[in-house]
């Protein structure tokens, strides 16, 4: 009985751990991706529950656009547990930044950012739980370079390395156009934003108590049109999306409701439409959704 038992259980450990064929997988995301060869993708995926990835151009870099967000997120916790500060300090809201390249100074214009009451409160002071809460959910990039000042991107930097993300590269904050011009810009793969999610995701970016404070900002996202635009309504998803010109990513945590979360990573250039990108996004999710889920 004791062996009958043991082979049993065997056969059901091989079961759970086996690579799923993604053979399918695969040819439907080509198909969705096909409809696009202008444009170039990444995917990277990993059940959390069953330790399953999916990769397809994992490795290959794009601009980070505001999906840089997360990783200066997760520093901002991390200086927070280490006492520099606290998420409930004030923080001056200011509008003049130095460039990376020559300490010249410059500003961002309210018009070319997704949020614009920030800019009514220049001269006064925020709690950095609120800044930090409109850099995730608006994607403010006032927000975003007042934090980045505080803890510094060389520090951002360092951080995503200790966790494992290689190529990632966050070297400045938003706008600073002296930079953008020698080519000195934020980038990511698919893979190295999935590292970072996967430690919010299992609170080991920083701690626990840091991690779920994270999820808890990255759930109240204002922009759902990629990861979570066609998954059902009782999926929760915690996710930072990004978009510039011809660019559109986005990046999450997908909440099952029997428990089971997956990180997803889905990379986008050379579609000049956002609507169209982010369509393709969700219906590329949904395909991952329906693979490893349904």
């Amino acid at each position: 009985m004791s062996a009958l038992f043991t082979l049993l259980f065997s056969a059901m450990t091989i079961n759970l751990t086996a690579p799923s064929d993604t053979t399918g997988l695969r040819q439907a995301l080509d198909a969705e991706f096909g409809s696009h060869p202008e444009a170039v993708f990444a995917v990277a995926f990993k059940d959390l529950s069953t330790g399953k990835t999916f990769f397809m151009n994992e490795h290959a870099s794009f601009h980070a656009a505001s999906t840089m967000k997360t990783p200066v997120l997760i520093e901002t916790y991390r200086q927070a547990v280490k006492g520099k500060f606290k998420i409930s300090d004030s923080i001056e809201i200011k509008n003049t930044f130095a460039s990376i390249v020559d300490g010249s100074p410059y500003s961002l214009d309210s018009t070319d950012d997704s949020e614009h009451d920030l800019y009514t409160r220049i001269g006064t002071k925020l709690p950095i739980s609120d800044v930090l809460f409109r850099m995730i959910t608006k994607s403010s990039n006032l927000a975003t370079n007042i934090i980045i000042d505080l803890v510094g991107a060389k520090n951002v930097l360092a951080t995503m390395r200790k966790m494992g993300a290689k190529d990632i590269q966050v070297l400045r904050g938003v706008e600073d156009d002296k930079a953008f011009e020698k080519g000195l810009n934020n980038t990511t793969t698919a893979y190295d934003l999935m590292l970072i999610m996967e430690h919010i995701a299992k609170g080991k970016a920083v701690n626990k108590t840091s991690s779920q404070a994270m999820i808890d900002i990255l759930m109240h996202q204002h922009f759902k049109e990629g990861i979570a635009g066609k998954l059902p309504a009782d999926v929760k998803v915690a996710s930072k999306s990004g978009s510039i010109t011809a660019i559109c990513h986005d990046s999450g945590i997908i909440f099952l409701p029997d428990g089971r979360k997956m990180v997803v990573v889905l990379l986008s250039k050379g579609i000049q439409d956002q609507k169209t990108a982010s369509g393709i996004l969700a219906n590329a999710s949904r395909i991952l959704y329906d693979h490893f889920v349904q």
